[in-house]
This record gives C-alpha cells, structure tokens and sequence, in this order.
C-alpha cells in the first residue's frame, strides 16, 4: 500500500465534511485523487527507471573485454551447472562404483536450496534472453 493510499481516505473525509457544496465537494475530491494517481505514476516511472539503469549495468558488464568483469555470469552458470552434475550424476555413480569394489566413498551433500535459488533465477533470465532470440530483438 502506498502513502498516497493511506493519506488519501482521510484527506477525502476531511474534504466531504469541510465542503457542504456538492460540485466543490466533487471537484475537490477529484484533484485529491488526481494527485494520488500523479504520485503513483511517478513511483512507477522512478522503479522503471531503475530496472533500465540495472539493465544498461548488465549490458556494459557483458560487452566488457576483461574476463573477471564480463566473466562472472557464465562463471557462476558453470558452477551450478557443476553442482548439480556432481549431486545428481557423479556423486551416485562414484558411491556406486565404489561400493562395487569394495571401498564405500561418501560424497559432501551440497546446499540445493540455495543453488537451486540461484539456478533458477539464472535460468529465468535465460529464457528471456531465448525469447528475444526467438523474437529476433536479441542484440548480436
């Protein structure tokens, strides 16, 4: 809930018994609303504005040619890629295979609730990046 909606009930009780004229009433009523909705449009207009200042970060980041800069995306895609392959894949295979001859090995269990997290939410951007390939808007 923003400000504007809980400072404007009260303004508007204030408005209809301060204000026995019925046109001014209205009229005051509509201005009183009129700046509600200015104030919740410039709230959207300053959190867009800071996701295309995040995006224009993203993309300077990106086209850097300095690898610890541009690199730390794929970077932590690859680690999670290996985290996932190591619990899923390797890790039950290697108990597997050792068990078989004769020396049991136990593998650390990793933290899946937060590679998952992380996964996912590069996975999300992923597909959108795919949808603007799809869309044929992708930057080459």
């Amino acid at each position: 809930m923003g400000i504007w909606e809980i400072i404007a009930g009260p303004i508007l009780k204030i408005v209809d018994k301060l204000i026995p004229d019925p046109q001014a009433k209205a009229q005051a009523q509509l201005q009183i609303i009129q700046m509600q909705q200015a104030g919740e449009f410039k709230e959207l207009e300053a959190q867009l504005q800071l996701a295309k200042g995040q995006t224009d970060i993203n993309q300077a980041e990106a086209t850097n040619p300095k690898l610890f800069v541009s690199g730390w995306r794929p970077f932590i895609g690859w680690i999670c890629g290996l985290g996932l392959a190591s619990q899923f894949i390797i890790a039950p295979f290697a108990t597997w295979a050792a068990t078989l001859i004769g020396h049991p090995v136990t593998f650390p269990v990793l933290d899946l609730g937060t590679l998952m997290t992380l996964l996912a939410g590069m996975l999300g951007l992923g597909a959108l990046r795919t949808t603007e390939k799809i869309n044929g808007v992708a930057a080459k």
